[in-house]
C-alpha cells in the first residue's frame, strides 16, 4: 500500500487550531447534529431519526464506522446478554448476512464455524459477533439509508458559537454552518465536548482521587500482561536507547499522570491467495526500529507469530483481525499521549508514525533474517485484502483511538461503579467488558533492562455487568446545557477501560438520541430530560436497563 494514498483521506479533514471568528448561523435549525461519524454516532442520528426527529451527522473524516468498520471486526462483547437496543440489532443483521450463502465467497459458513476457537465464540443466538470491514459498513450505509439520515464526509469542526450555556451552532473547516437544538458528540476525540468549553481529563487519575487501588502509574512488577518475560537490555552497542524505549520518568507508584494507552491499528489480512495482496517494504521503512524485538525473538527460540508477536482472530472469509499481541508488537507505546489535545499538523505526523511503524512492524517480521524462518514463511502467507479499503489502500483508515479526552460531567464513572454493581437511578444501557487498558510505557528497570508499565496484570478480574448512568454522559449544566457525550465519557481511566468498548459506545449513543429528541421537544436542557420518559422509550426499544442475577454468554 502506498502511503500517499492512505494519508490524504485519513488526515485531511482533522482538526486544526480553533478560529475566533464567530459562526454565521444558517437558515435551518437541525432537531440533532451528531459530530462523529462513528458506529456510536451513526446509532445516536438513526436513534433519534426514528424518532421523527430532523437528524445530521457530521464526520470530519472520509471515514464512516469508526473502529467497527476500521478493522475492529473480533467484538469486544464482555457479556453478550447485556447488549441490547440498536446494538442488538446491528449484530442480527451481521448474522442475517452470513446466513445467506453468497456471503461466503472465500470459504464456506461450515468451515468457518468449525474452525478454532469456537462455534459459540462467533455467535449468540440470533447475533453474529465477528464480522468483515466491509460488512460491518454496508450494514451502516442501509441503517442509514432506512432511516433517512443524512451523513457529511470531510466536516471538520472549527468554530462552536454559544449562548451561555447554549451550542447555537458550530462552523466546520469548509465554512457550512449547522444549528442545532441538540448536540452529540461522538467522537474519539472529544473535539466538540472541548471547544464547547466542558472540562475533561487526559491521562490517568492517582489512586487517591477516586479511591481506586489499580490507578495511576502501574508498580512494573504488577504490569504482567504483556510483559518482558526476559531479561533484554534496551542499549545499543553505543549505549543509546533502542527505538520504541520512553526517557520520560516512570512517575512513583499510584500517582498521576498525563499519560494514555497506547494505540495501533487493527489490521485486516487475509491467506487467500486470489484476494490477496503483499506486504511490501514500505517507503519510510526503518529496521532499526524493530532491533528490540529482534533481541527478544533471539531470546525466545520457541516464538511463534500467534505466540509473541500477533494476536490473530479470524474473520470470516479467511481474513483476519490483528491485535497487539505481546511485549512488542502493533501497539506503538508512547506516540498516543500527545494525540488528544493535539492540534491538526501533530495528529498527522502521529498517524504517520504509527502507519510506517505498523506497516514496517509486519515487513519485518516478514522478511528480517533476525526472524526464524518458520516465522517468516509464516507471515509471508499472509497480505492486504483486495476487497477491503479500496480507497485507501486496502488498509483500515481507522487509527484505534482507545482513549482520549474523558469529560468530567455530572458523574463521574470510577472503579467502584463497575466492582460494586452500585444502583442508578437513571440507567440508560449495561456494560460488562473487564477493564482494559493497554499499556502505557515502555521504561529501562533500575537492572537497566526493559520494562512495559500500564496495564495491571489484576485490572482484568472477568467481566461483570453493571449500569451506566444518563449523568455520564451529561456535561456540567453550567457548562453546556444542549450536548450529549457518548465515547469520551465521565469516567476515571480506570472505568473507562471497560465502558469504552464498542458495543457499549453503541448502546450510549442510542440512548442519548432519545434523550437528545426528548429535550429539543421538551424545550429543557439535556440535564433535565424526564427520565421516566427517556426509560420507557428505552425499554421499547429493547434497550436493556437491568442487569440480570446470572450472567449468561459471558465472553
Amino acid at each position: 500500500m502506498k502511503r500517499r494514498d492512505f494519508l490524504p483521506l485519513l488526515v485531511g479533514p482533522l482538526v486544526a487550531p480553533w478560529p475566533s471568528r464567530e459562526v454565521r448561523c444558517s437558515d435551518r435549525v437541525w432537531d440533532l447534529v451528531v459530530y462523529g461519524g462513528t458506529a456510536g454516532g451513526i446509532v445516536a442520528a438513526i436513534s433519534a431519526a426514528r424518532e421523527g426527529a430532523s437528524v445530521t451527522v457530521l464526520e470530519p473524516t472520509d471515514h464512516v464506522g469508526g473502529m467497527v468498520t476500521g478493522g475492529l471486526g473480533w467484538t469486544d462483547i464482555g457479556i453478550g446478554a447485556t447488549i441490547g437496543g440498536m446494538a442488538a440489532e446491528f449484530y442480527r443483521r451481521v448474522f442475517k448476512h452470513y446466513e445467506d450463502p453468497a456471503a461466503w465467497k472465500f470459504e464456506s459458513r461450515e468451515q468457518f464455524l468449525d474452525s478454532p476457537p469456537t462455534r459459540a465464540r462467533h455467535i449468540s443466538g440470533d447475533k453474529w459477533w465477528h464480522h468483515e470491514p466491509s460488512v460491518a459498513s454496508a450494514i451502516f450505509q442501509r441503517m442509514l439509508q432506512e432511516a433517512g439520515v443524512t451523513l457529511l464526509t470531510a466536516h471538520r469542526l472549527a468554530a462552536v458559537e454559544k449562548r451561555g450555556p447554549r451550542i447555537i451552532a458550530i462552523r466546520c473547516a469548509n465554512d457550512t454552518v449547522f444549528a442545532a437544538r441538540v448536540f452529540i458528540d461522538a467522537t474519539y476525540e472529544g473535539d466538540l465536548m472541548a471547544m464547547a468549553g466542558v472540562s475533561y481529563r487526559v491521562g490517568r487519575e492517582s489512586r487517591d482521587e477516586y479511591g481506586e487501588p489499580l490507578a495511576g502509574v502501574v508498580p512494573v512488577e504488577k504490569s504482567t500482561r504483556k510483559q518482558w518475560d526476559v531479561d533484554i537490555s534496551p542499549y545499543d552497542e553505543r549505549g543509546k536507547l533502542m527505538f520504541g524505549v520512553q526517557t520520560v520518568p516512570r512517575g512513583a507508584a499510584g500517582a498521576g499522570d498525563r499519560k494514555v494507552q497506547a494505540y495501533n491499528f487493527r489490521i485486516c489480512l487475509t491467506d487467500h491467495a486470489p484476494n490477496r495482496l503483499p506486504i511490501d517494504r514500505p517507503a519510510n521503512y526503518d529496521a532499526s526500529c524493530y532491533d528490540l524485538l529482534a533481541r527478544y525473538i533471539a531470546a525466545k527460540p520457541t516464538i511463534t507469530l500467534r505466540k509473541g508477536l500477533l494476536k490473530i482472530d479470524r474473520l470470516p472469509n479467511r481474513k483476519t483481525d490483528i491485535n497487539d499481541g505481546g511485549p512488542f508488537s502493533t501497539d506503538f507505546l508512547g506516540e498516543s499521549w500527545d494525540y488528544p489535545e493535539a492540534d491538526g499538523a501533530t495528529r498527522r505526523r502521529i498517524i504517520e508514525r504509527h502507519l510506517d511503524y505498523t506497516q514496517g512492524l509486519l515487513y519485518f517480521i516478514g522478511h528480517d533474517t533476525r526472524v526464524p524462518p518458520p516465522v517468516r514463511d509464516e507471515t509471508r502467507q499472509w497480505g492486504y485484502p483486495r476487497d477491503e479499503y479500496l480507497s485507501t489502500g486496502h488498509f483500515s483508515p481507522q487509527l484505534y483511538i482507545r482513549e482520549a479526552r474523558r469529560m468530567v460531567g455530572a458523574h463521574v464513572m470510577s472503579s467502584h461503579d463497575i466492582d460494586r454493581r452500585k444502583t442508578k437511578h437513571d440507567v440508560i444501557g449495561l456494560a460488562s467488558y473487564g477493564p482494559d487498558s493497554h499499556l502505557v510505557t515502555r521504561i529501562v528497570d533500575e537492572r537497566g533492562f526493559v520494562r512495559n508499565e500500564g496495564n495491571p496484570n489484576d485490572f482484568t478480574g472477568g467481566h461483570r455487568a453493571y449500569e451506566v448512568p444518563y449523568r455520564s454522559i451529561t456535561p456540567r449544566a453550567a457548562q453546556c446545557d444542549n450536548l450529549l457525550v457518548t465515547f469520551c465519557v465521565s469516567a476515571s481511566h480506570m472505568a473507562f477501560a471497560s465502558i469504552r468498548m464498542e458495543p457499549v459506545f453503541m448502546i450510549l449513543s442510542e440512548s442519548a438520541g432519545v434523550a437528545a429528541i426528548e429535550a429539543a421537544r421538551s424545550d429543557v436542557s439535556v440535564q433535565r430530560v424526564s427520565y421516566a420518559a427517556l426509560r420507557s422509550k428505552l425499554l421499547e426499544r429493547g434497550q436493556l436497563l437491568k442487569v440480570a442475577t446470572t450472567d449468561p454468554n459471558s465472553r
